[in-house]
């Protein structure tokens, strides 16, 4: 349990991390490599922490294992860890990890400093949801 514990505050400390950049993304983000470097990396970070923490809920509680990343989010629904509406939803997270690691050359700012960024608050729902889910 305490694993899980560090890994729901790996996830607080990206988000916090995050939240310092969010301000200047418009301005920055195409002209300063170091900007995005970081800003890409955190999103990356924090992303692939929601879906190790997926899975290590799922082995504490003797689920079923997922077949891919997007699949924990779906067998958390299930079980009443996650709200299962939301849980389908936030499974695109496991996409979005994806296209940071192989197809990170072709990120919209606009995408990364408009949808992505207005869309946090689902990870920290996520991070209710599964503390919720374990007391």
């Amino acid at each position: 349990m305490e694993r899980i514990r560090q890994k729901i505050g790996r996830i607080g400390e990206y988000l916090k991390i995050i939240d310092t950049l969010k301000p200047s993304c418009h301005d920055r983000f195409d002209s300063d490599p170091v900007y995005r470097g970081a800003m890409l990396h955190y999103l990356y970070l924090m992303a692939d922490t929601c879906i190790v923490l997926a899975e290590m809920v799922i082995k504490k509680k003797g689920l079923r294992h997922p077949q891919y990343y997007s699949e924990a989010f779906d067998i958390l629904g299930e079980n009443g860890i996650l709200e299962s509406g939301f849980a389908f939803s936030f499974a695109k997270i496991a996409g979005f990890r994806n296209f940071l690691a192989h197809d990170y050359d072709t990120i919209d700012a606009l995408v990364i400093c408009g949808s992505v960024l207005e869309s946090l608050t689902d990870v920290k729902t996520y991070i209710r949801q599964i503390s919720d889910g374990l007391d």
